[in-house]
């Protein structure tokens, strides 16, 4: 299996999203309405060595792709790690027009007429023959269109649609997704949850390996199901060539000092850290903190 980048940069910060205080998350998304502010801190997070970046293709994502396919040559060696879908999008969508007209808008509009033949086609013997794999293939595709041409390494499926098919116990959408994933886009298929320890034992059940599993690992357990001690006995056992895990949340959304964060991070069985920050002072600390074996 392909070896994922040991730091990788996030993006919460750019969307308004503080899981601790509403105040700032408001703060945040005023600093980056502009989208020159957002390039600033990514420039910022490049100089200080990280080649990494996970997003979530949310509406402004689309943006952001733009800009790097435009100024490739700036940034050489940059891996992308896409999150999809992105859940609100589609609660908003939902809430205005209603589930079929969001349906035809998602999958539908396209600005390449061979696209959407190719999509029609597809949604067609996915529609008639009541087919969730098809759907769950055109959805993907859709949401992937962003970062095409860009380096990618994993494609990431958001926790929000992973916990729900766990909580179901569906083998078989899970080695779809992972199936596709690599078939398609010839990337490592990645999971994000809040549950890694039953994730990690369903997929190893089922057989499907060479996974990517992101999920919350801090030292006070914090949006950790179901305890911190089953997460650090699942990483210890844990067996790299087939699983490589990807903490998120590892200052508990600025519950632990990150000397202290760190400390507990590098002492696990960890392969990468995602982070989002906006600062050149909170980049470079938390880049020369991380020192994963």
């Amino acid at each position: 299996m392909q070896a994922i980048d040991k730091i990788i940069f996030g993006d919460n910060q750019f969307f308004g999203i503080n899981h601790m205080s509403q105040e700032k998350a408001q703060q945040l998304a005023e600093m980056f309405y502009d989208m020159t502010n957002v390039i600033k801190v990514y420039d910022m997070a490049y100089a200080a060595g990280i080649r990494g970046i996970m997003l979530n293709s949310n509406d402004r994502a689309a943006d952001i792709c733009d800009y790097f396919k435009n100024n490739a040559a700036k940034y050489p060696g940059l891996n992308w790690y896409p999150s999809i879908p992105y859940p609100h999008k589609y609660a908003n969508l939902i809430s205005e027009k209603g589930i079929v007209p969001t349906i035809n808008e998602i999958l539908f509009k396209d600005n390449s007429a061979l696209g959407v033949i190719g999509m029609m086609a597809k949604g067609g013997a996915a529609v008639f023959g009541k087919d969730i794999i098809k759907l769950m293939q055109m959805l993907i595709d859709v949401e992937m269109k962003m970062f095409k041409n860009l380096n990618v390494k994993v494609v990431f499926l958001q926790n929000i649609i992973t916990d729900l098919i766990l909580g179901y116990d569906i083998k078989e959408i899970f080695y779809e997704y992972c199936q596709y994933i690599r078939k398609k886009y010839k990337v490592l298929p990645g999971l994000i949850t809040q549950n890694m320890p039953i994730l990690k034992a369903k997929l190893e059940l089922w057989g499907i390996e060479e996974v990517v599993i992101c999920s919350s690992f801090n030292k006070i357990g914090y949006l950790m199901s179901p305890g911190i001690d089953s997460y650090i006995q699942t990483v210890q056992n844990n067996d790299a060539s087939k699983y490589q895990l990807m903490a998120m949340s590892t200052l508990a959304s600025g519950a632990i000092p990150a000397k202290d964060a760190y400390d507990f991070i590098n002492g696990q069985n960890i392969q990468s850290v995602v982070f989002g920050a906006s600062s050149k002072k909170h980049i470079n600390d938390t880049v020369s903190l991380i020192k994963l074996n």
